[in-house]
């Protein structure tokens, strides 16, 4: 007969063996077609809590073959051929971006900025931050980091890359109850309790300035300050002097979209109003630097554009999409004949119904009748509207994570986050229909 000792070693093994395959039939599917769009789906990440960067941040190398992610061990790459992962940081890391021409990735530790090579992981340290100082983007050789200040106190709050739940936290000085109920006792959604506090940052004033910290030397240069909310930096990614900026608030009370020179010059907005509650923003740049693209409605909640302004022409597009197909965050393929949307639940400010989807857009214009143009055609808008496709179903996505699309350099895939299997994991979804 076996012995007691024997008997419990049996035990334990059957016990850890049946452990370890309940973990492992925990993990979500490395690869599946979506029932429901026909499409196939790969997940990148093999690590619980990895996660692809914020929409508007370079994530991809300049040869186009590696992805960076996030992982709670710091950054890695995704070789987009084989998939392989190599960690590249170690410890706890803010990717700020990849370089469009070295194969370098670009991060705060510490309050201090680096550069990690991606194939050797050698780290070289730039410089540390200003006081009360972030910093979001780097210009297109790869010169100039940019960044935002704060020096009269409190936090400049830099959203990009921030959850929908992290940046509703609350905020300096704010005791949060202000949100709970609107002017007539009714309580607040998410959504709008979020605005409340948006406004509540934005009605301080406090004193900003955007500032440039050269990446050889690591000398910074203050070169615009102001008392309104600055935010959403992003360099051009072909002219090393120009920055899009943000005034952030609730939407509907701020000229959002800006443009400026960092030497202070041709500050510009880009977007104004012409009806009252009336949106703009979520802004991107197109691969090739020529034209900003942007979240529109007019007004909030109603209607839905995608708008994109040409900066040598100043020639503007708005290409119309409907309520299911708004999305948290648009975005634009490299060769700019394609657009993807992360869709948005019903709790978001199109309040969609079946909203929660990946979606593909292939812009269509809207032509003249019989070829018959206004005389001032080439000065008005250019309306156009998205043919759609779903690519993803996200009904068990929870929104509060901002899934945050992008395009592969070859245009075959388009990259996101997703917790809808739990932890939050890099997927991408094949853009051509799998067979």
């Amino acid at each position: 007969m076996p012995s007691t000792n024997s008997l419990r070693l049996a035990s334990l093994a059957a016990l850890l063996f049946t452990a370890l395959s309940l973990r492992a039939d925990d993990q979500p599917p490395t690869e599946w077609i979506d029932p429901d769009t026909g499409h196939r789906i790969v997940r990148l990440s093999r690590e619980p809590d990895s996660a692809s960067l914020y929409f508007n941040q370079n994530a991809y190398t300049a040869q186009g073959d590696k992805l960076i992610i996030t992982t709670p061990e710091g950054i890695s790459t995704i070789d987009l051929k084989t998939h392989a992962i190599d960690s590249v940081v170690q410890g706890k890391v803010k990717v700020i971006v990849a370089g469009r021409k070295s194969r370098q990735v670009y991060y705060l530790k510490d309050g201090i900025v680096y550069a990690a090579d991606l194939d050797t992981h050698a780290s070289r340290k730039i410089a540390p931050l200003p006081l009360n100082g972030s910093v979001s983007t780097l210009n297109a050789d790869e010169t100039l980091l940019a960044g935002s200040t704060s020096p009269g106190g409190g936090s400049a709050w830099e959203t990009s890359g921030v959850t929908a739940s992290a940046a509703a936290a609350p905020l300096t000085g704010y005791t949060g109850q202000e949100a709970m109920t609107g002017p007539h006792g009714e309580k607040l959604t998410f959504a709008e309790q979020k605005e409340v506090k948006l406004d509540h940052r934005l009605e301080q004033h406090l004193p900003m300035t955007l500032f440039t910290l050269n990446t050889t030397t690591g000398e910074v240069k203050t070169f615009y300050h102001s008392t309104d909310w600055l935010n959403h930096l992003q360099f051009s990614p072909t002219d090393p002097t120009l920055l899009m900026f943000c005034h952030e608030g609730p939407w509907h009370k701020v000229d959002r979209i800006w443009n400026i020179r960092t030497d202070g010059t041709g500050l510009t907005l880009i977007h104004k109003r012409t009806m009252n509650m009336e949106i703009a923003g979520h802004e991107f740049w197109s691969a090739d630097g020529k034209t900003i693209w942007y979240d529109l409605q007019t007004p909030r909640g109603q209607d839905f554009w995608v708008a994109g302004y040409e900066l040598a022409t100043g020639a503007r597009t708005w290409y119309h999409l409907e309520r299911n197909e708004w999305s948290v965050h648009y975005n634009v393929s490299p060769d700019g004949t394609m657009f993807a949307g992360d869709g948005g639940d019903s709790e978001m400010v199109a309040h969609a119904p079946d909203g929660k989807w990946i979606y593909l857009f292939r812009p269509q214009p809207i032509p003249d009748v019989a070829g018959l143009s206004a005389p001032d055609a080439k000065d008005l808008i250019r309306p156009g509207y998205f043919q759609s496709e779903r690519l993803v179903n996200m009904s068990k996505h929870q929104y509060r994570l901002e899934p945050n699309v992008s395009f592969t350099p070859d245009q075959k895939w388009i990259v996101f986050r997703s917790n809808m299997f739990g932890p939050t994991q890099v997927f991408a979804v094949e853009i051509a229909k799998a067979k």
